[in-house]
């Protein structure tokens, strides 16, 4: 049904506007129209819990469930990226791809049911959840033409001084010394012969029950060290992490899955001031500030395997 009624989160409002993409919002409207005609498709409420997309609930022309995703545009390919590494999985650890637009940035996909987050997995059974999902994405893609670790570790060095300025400094210097030299570590290590298709943000909210198991939604895509994926739960959770050992999570993830815990925690350094930034910028709270906190207090620290 033509002109439809966009009622956009809050979050992803923000983020739009924040690159620019005014004009985007405007034209949801109609560009929801015109994949109605195109794709056969009815699209439906939003989710008010997105942040990175429009994402709505959809039906198929024979009432089947789907999900309809709009990405923000921005710099970066994103949406790009995303359609190569869904396309690359074939519904092998993340969501199935039904229909895919590169110019539009959107996505027809599977409908999932709830999140991690949205059952309320304890915290060490979700982290066993996220990596055995994560170890399904990982697989070579050596000609995929996404961004390699190696990028990711560079741009992120580029973007966290620049944020944390214009934000007036809402973490310690110590935080964003310590993500700088992480970063400049783990763009040192970047192997090509031992970097893998990752999914790039591995947490509760990506994870969705699919069957018995679950699927991972919303990939960044990256060809790097299998250990970034691990990163991002490093990432998560920001308070638990100062129960006790905070290294003790690298260290159990690494067990897990075999790989370097000295590579997961410096990974998850990296994106926690990072996310922590972004999230300030556009009002994700108290997890943001929760993140910096974190920062705060484990700048500095090493894993001692």
């Amino acid at each position: 049904m033509p002109g439809h009624t966009v009622d956009v989160p809050a979050v992803v409002e923000a983020k739009a506007r924040g690159v620019g993409a005014e004009r985007w919002l405007a034209a949801l409207p109609a560009l929801l129209d015109e994949l109605e005609r195109a794709w056969s498709i009815h699209v439906g409420a939003a989710y008010a819990d997105a942040t990175e997309a429009f994402v709505a609930r959809a039906a198929l022309a024979d009432g089947t469930p789907a999900v309809l995703k709009l990405v923000v545009p921005r710099d970066g390919d994103a949406a790009a990226h995303e359609i190569t590494t869904l396309r690359l999985c074939a519904g092998d650890g993340c969501v199935e791809l039904l229909r895919a637009d590169v110019a539009r940035g959107a996505l027809l996909l599977e409908h999932l049911g709830p999140s991690l987050h949205d059952e309320g997995v304890p915290l060490l059974r979700r982290h066993e959840i996220l990596c055995d999902a994560a170890r399904r994405v990982w697989r070579p893609a050596p000609a995929s033409g996404l961004p390699t670790g190696r990028d990711k570790a560079r741009w992120l060095a580029g973007r966290i001084p620049t944020a944390w300025e214009e934000l007036g400094r809402p973490c310690t210097r110590g935080a964003i010394d310590d993500a700088l030299a992480c970063a400049a570590r783990r763009e040192a290590a970047h192997d090509p012969g031992r970097a893998v298709l990752v999914h790039g943000d591995v947490h509760e909210w990506n994870a969705l029950r699919a069957g018995e198991g679950y699927k991972l939604v919303d990939p960044d895509g990256l060809i790097a060290e299998p250990e970034y994926d691990l990163g991002i739960i490093m990432r998560e959770d920001p308070t638990e992490l100062l129960d006790g050992d905070p290294t003790s999570r690298a260290l159990r993830l690494a067990g897990w899955t075999g790989l370097d815990a000295t590579a997961i925690w410096e990974w998850g350094v990296v994106e926690r001031v990072s996310t922590g930034l972004l999230g300030v910028m556009v009002g994700l709270e108290p997890l943001s500030s929760e993140m910096l906190r974190t920062a705060d207090a484990v700048a500095g620290v090493r894993v001692r395997s």
